[in-house]
């Protein structure tokens, strides 16, 4: 029933209903709503209905997880990761465990049910170790939204550079702005070791880029509700907000941590200081496990170390599996060439069938290609690069040539003696 009257109020704003079109009256013509108060009215029951699918979608999305036993997600990272077989297993039972938590969490129906914590991982290697490689390759098997994000951009609210709510708005893209699958997906955080505070002393000025970035991660690595501004940049008041709930977000933190092998160094005491160093040796000071593994002294890292490199205690607490990258050595990097399904040798040779030439490396190539990386100190990353320089004169040269068949490559042509062999 509608009614305009001049005597009448809205019964929920209060406005007099004399300039307002057509309001609803109730039977009785005792109670009038305008037209504005019942677009507020549908607005908010939208949004109720919205928050309950909302639950019943992430409900329905954790319930279809695909959760392999921790043996079956390392198989299935030995075949595009060499090497790190401790990192493989470690990461293995982490990430089984962390979705595990989360279909329990959504199945359970008792109150006093015990709530299982997340347990976020900080992975420490050089760079060319697999760090990167790994958090995605865990994600691929998952089937779960990843996205990278750099912490040398991030800068605390209010200054030039990116808030760390860019981070979750990042993976809410890769989710297809999907918010609940969003939720259970993977971050990792790369170069976490540059926002590592500058200096113990206390400044006057404020580190924006260092601890405060650190500080601001906190909340959203241990769990919040986070706005995130949906077109990304800097918030403001009038911007409506994705809000995306952390809690259930598993954060991989990566960095290469130079120096922080020293500082491992004077803190198990491998130096003998003065003149006369015959009397002991770093054989008789150290542990046997620790005397074997001295290229890998970040295998024995520990929160004092992390928080004199710059990271501070709390965010230490919040990273509780810390993770050492071994060194890749020849034999690694031969693998790395030919073994994984994405390896290099194998994407090169695609590439000529597709011109119809078959493509082969000799074995002192592989080798050579090996010896060339390690000397370069750039690890796995660099071989592309050394693979690319090689081929570029080929691949320039091959379109023209229609009567070429087989390419060999050999170790002449690795370090630069010859090019490579047509047949």
């Amino acid at each position: 029933m509608s009614k305009k009257s001049k005597k009448n109020y809205c019964s929920f704003c209060g406005r007099s209903t004399e300039d307002l079109p057509d309001v609803i009256a109730s039977p009785n013509d005792d109670a009038f709503i305008c037209p504005e108060c019942v677009e507020i009215c549908h607005a908010m029951t939208d949004k109720t209905n919205l928050k309950d699918t909302g639950t019943k979608k992430k409900k329905e999305i954790i319930s279809n997880l695909k959760v392999p036993i921790p043996a079956e997600i390392k198989k299935k990272l030995d075949k595009y990761v060499i090497a790190q077989d401790g990192v493989k297993k470690t990461l293995s039972v982490a990430v089984h465990n962390h979705y595990k938590r989360l279909i329990h969490s959504a199945g359970k129906k008792k109150k006093n049910d015990v709530e299982i914590e997340k347990s976020n991982v900080l992975l420490l290697g050089k760079t060319g170790t697999g760090k990167t490689l790994v958090a995605k390759t865990l994600a691929k098997i998952l089937d779960v939204p990843f996205a990278i994000s750099d912490a040398t951009t991030l800068t605390e609210a209010g200054y030039v550079g990116e808030d760390v709510e860019n981070i979750i708005l990042r993976l809410v893209r890769a989710a297809d702005y999907n918010i609940e699958k969003a939720q259970i997906g993977i971050i990792y955080i790369d170069e976490i070791d540059k926002i590592g505070r500058r200096t113990d002393n206390v400044s006057i000025t404020r580190d924006v880029s260092g601890e405060g970035v650190q500080q601001a991660l906190l909340k959203i690595i241990e769990g919040t509700i986070a706005n995130i501004p949906p077109k990304g940049g800097r918030k403001h008041p009038e911007q409506e907000y994705l809000r995306v709930d952390t809690s259930n977000i598993l954060f991989i933190c990566g960095g290469a941590f130079v120096g922080i092998d020293q500082m491992i160094q004077r803190r198990i005491g491998t130096h003998v200081l003065g003149f006369h160093t015959d009397t002991k040796t770093d054989e008789d000071i150290l542990p046997e496990t620790l005397s074997e593994n001295m290229d890998n002294l970040t295998d024995f890292i520990e929160p004092e170390d992390l928080l004199h490199f710059g990271l501070i205690p709390e965010l230490i607490g919040r990273l509780p599996i810390a993770i050492s990258m071994r060194d890749l050595k020849k034999e690694d990097l031969i693998s790395i060439l030919t073994e994984p399904k994405n390896a290099l040798v194998k994407q090169f040779k695609q590439l000529f069938v597709m011109q119809g030439v078959k493509l082969h490396y000799t074995k002192g190539a592989l080798e050579a290609l090996a010896e060339k990386s390690i000397k370069r100190k750039t690890g796995a990353r660099g071989l592309r690069s050394i693979m690319e320089k090689i081929m570029m004169d080929v691949m320039y040269d091959l379109p023209s040539k229609k009567d070429i068949k087989i390419c060999t490559v050999d170790k002449n042509a690795v370090i630069g003696k010859a090019q490579p062999k047509f047949e």
